[in-house]
């Protein structure tokens, strides 16, 4: 279980709003492979519902959504 913390591929989408919270999410799982999982941070609270929902559509897994402070949640998403 270490060994995955040290390996979580993280993306800091603070300060960035729709659709590019979206666009930037796709990119980085581009670069992932299948299974591999990435966390995303967002601070835009539309990203929150709009780019899981848009990512599943596309069939990647999303594993949870953590709501970190007030306007702060970090998604983990599973590479399809």
């Amino acid at each position: 279980m270490q060994d995955m913390m040290n390996m979580a591929i993280e993306l800091d989408l603070r300060g960035e709003v729709c659709p590019y919270t979206f666009v930037k999410t796709k990119l980085k799982l581009e670069e992932l492979d299948s299974g591999e999982e990435l966390f995303v941070t967002f601070d835009h609270a539309p990203a929150v519902e709009n780019v899981p929902r848009s990512l599943k559509n596309e069939g990647h897994k999303i594993m949870g959504i953590e709501q970190k402070g007030d306007k702060l949640w970090k998604v983990r998403i599973r590479k399809a």
